[in-house]
């Protein structure tokens, strides 16, 4: 990866990080499902009708739409509202990027090289000494919705980059925006069944949190953040993209720490160090090594990509 796109992964990791204080800022005060429906209808209301609809297949703009809106936001926010810790909850969601890399190595042909792998190791025992410390602090439904939230967003990974392939050329800001179309009005239906009014009575009386959730997550968690995490997948191999999600975790506790003041120690610390480490070993071990093509090798997958649209 060139050095502006691995600080442009960077900057989306960070910004998802501190996107899982919006998130609780939100469930607090509006049903979960309702408050994914509304991250969902700012995301794709008023960009959509600025943004021609991407050359990827209509379906899978749809599939990836409903991956990541329901499938992923949508059982994550039911978590954090059910109590799972926002910390805690940006570790375990970063399942993700082993669930994308696996869906990759038997969907797409990819296959990871020995950097790629021990890098992917020394953070995995990274994420295994944070949540060590902090898993008794989360009950078991929260926990199994959030790896549920993160098996759907390695999915949605693996669409979008199914899509840019298929297409040829894609505009990837626009493939995320029309991508968030999907989403709010299933997410609407269920908040109607299952939450029954509580949607309609927090739009009614809108707070200044509620405001600022919504942006939050919608703007820069959305927009920014898929825009430039899709075209960055539709630009690298997969693996050399996915680990970066794993600067999220150190990012969203430091920020419930700071703002919440959900505790972490030096155990917590030791992970975090070890999950940076094995981002450097992804990112540079080759280089390290010596002249190698990509850290990670791939069956043929036709025209070279566009490189999308830098937001």
């Amino acid at each position: 990866m060139s050095g502006r796109d691995i600080g442009l992964a960077t900057l989306v990791a960070a910004v998802w990080g501190i996107t899982f204080v919006f998130i609780r800022m939100g469930v607090e005060v509006s049903p979960p499902l309702g408050f994914s429906g509304l991250r969902f209808l700012f995301a794709a209301v008023p960009a959509v009708f600025f943004l021609r609809p991407p050359a990827a297949p209509p379906f899978m703009v749809a599939l990836y739409g409903l991956l990541i809106g329901v499938g992923q936001f949508g059982l994550l926010f039911i978590a954090i509202r059910q109590g799972m810790p926002i910390g805690l909850a940006s570790l375990v969601i970063q399942l993700q990027a082993f669930v994308t890399v696996a869906l990759a190595f038997f969907l797409l042909g990819e296959r990871a090289s020995a950097a790629a792998l021990i890098g992917a190791g020394i953070a995995l025992a990274g994420m295994a000494l944070i949540g060590y410390a902090r898993f008794q602090n989360a009950a078991l439904a929260p926990f199994l919705l959030t790896i549920a939230a993160a098996s759907c967003w390695g999915a949605g990974n693996v669409v979008g980059k199914l899509a840019a392939r298929k297409a040829g050329k894609i505009d990837m800001l626009a493939f995320t925006v029309w991508s968030s179309l999907a989403a709010p009005l299933p997410l609407f239906a269920l908040s109607y069944g299952f939450e029954g009014d509580k949607l309609a009575v927090a739009v009614m009386h809108p707070s200044v949190k509620l405001a600022v959730a919504v942006l939050g997550v919608a703007y820069l968690g959305t927009i920014f953040g898929y825009g430039a995490w899709s075209r960055l997948l539709a630009k690298y191999q997969t693996a050399e993209v996915a680990p970066f999600s794993l600067l999220v975790p150190v990012v969203g506790m430091v920020a419930a720490w700071t703002i919440y003041g959900e505790r972490f120690g030096a155990i917590e610390a030791v992970g975090g160090l070890l999950v940076m480490a094995g981002l450097v070993v992804n990112v540079f071990g080759g280089r390290l090594g010596g002249p190698t093509p990509s850290s990670f090798e791939t069956a043929p997958a036709g025209p070279p990509q566009d490189e999308g649209v830098i937001v």
